[in-house]
């Protein structure tokens, strides 16, 4: 469905969840409460990946009017959030946002005045990290939290969806979803935002729909910050071959990837080594980070997969 002129647009806020009850009960009365003063027509529509359905509960304290429940129980962040396209199909937009996160007052309008104005393909907005705990200024130095922001307006070409907006008239029109080859190892959301661009869709920056994400002292440790930059350079290799179409083409895009990754493993590693000489923790640990994302990335380019949101039995 596509809203024009002063219709009122159907809005579904798209909140992605995991075993994280104490967050969810924390974002949802802020989601509401932006909803019910909105202008605009907004459901809140909770994803339960859980296979247990935790969240069912928590859930069915809100009136059904603002909040509804659905469980999607195929593990992998891909498959949830396709199934918020499912059920989001009758919206005009639908807005990501993750159960650990929490929006800024005027988040909701700035996102769909963004959208009314220039109707692009998808809004972006900023996420800036809220620690439970004082991490060790090793991760501040090595600005692992660190992310881009720019001015309202500024096209982006690829984004993640814990803070993203998505005409789906235009989702629907370019036949894009999530990959869930890539659901337990992260980077569906770089797929198909790259996916979206690169067929013509544009992506907007709104500098005041930011986010903050609370990050618990599990995810402020040197082995997890790591971690995530390998795996983001490894997602970034993956999903910029599946981009690319025919088989020569696809062997050059590896070549391509293993030198530039090889490249930031030697500058890497010469940050690291000087930051530990000369005691610059910037550069020691930002050395790290560079390397283990071009690590991240020689690996992706040969199809060696790290799954970051694998799960273990149960």
């Amino acid at each position: 469905m596509v809203t024009t002129g002063s219709e009122r647009l159907l809005v579904t806020v798209g909140v992605l969840s995991f075993r994280r009850p104490d967050d969810l009960q924390e974002l949802l009365p802020l989601l509401v409460g932006q909803a019910a003063h909105s202008e605009e027509l907004v459901e809140i529509l909770v994803v339960d990946n859980d296979p247990d359905g935790g969240a069912a509960g928590i859930v069915g304290e809100y009136s059904p009017e603002y909040v509804r429940y659905v469980h999607e129980a195929t593990p992998g962040i891909a498959a949830a959030r396709n199934r918020a396209l499912d059920e989001a199909a009758g919206s005009d937009v639908l807005i990501f946002i993750d159960d650990d996160e929490r929006p800024v007052a005027e988040w909701l309008r700035a996102m769909l005045g963004v959208f009314r104005a220039e109707r692009p393909a998808g809004v972006v907005g900023p996420v800036i990290s809220q620690f439970v705990e004082e991490p060790d200024p090793w991760i501040i130095g090595g600005g692992f939290f660190r992310r881009r922001r720019f001015p309202t307006g500024t096209t982006v070409d690829v984004a993640a969806t814990n803070n993203l907006l998505l005409d789906l008239d235009s989702v629907c029109r370019l036949g894009i979803r999530f990959d869930v080859d890539l659901g337990l190892s992260g980077g569906s959301d770089t797929f198909f935002t790259r996916e979206l661009t690169t067929q013509g869709g544009q992506l907007i920056w709104c500098d005041e729909a930011a986010v903050y994400d609370i990050v618990p002292a599990s995810r402020a440790t040197r082995d997890w910050v790591l971690q995530r930059y390998f795996r983001s350079g490894n997602s970034w290799s993956r999903t910029s071959v599946r981009l690319v179409r025919s088989r020569p083409a696809r062997l050059l895009e590896r070549m391509k990837l293993t030198v530039v990754g090889a490249g930031r493993v030697v500058v890497g590693a010469l940050g690291w080594a000087g930051g530990g000489i000369t005691g610059s923790i910037p550069r020691h640990a930002g050395g790290l980070r560079t390397l283990n994302r071009g690590l991240g990335m020689v690996t992706g380019a040969w199809e060696h997969v790290y799954s970051e949101y694998e799960r273990a039995p149960s």
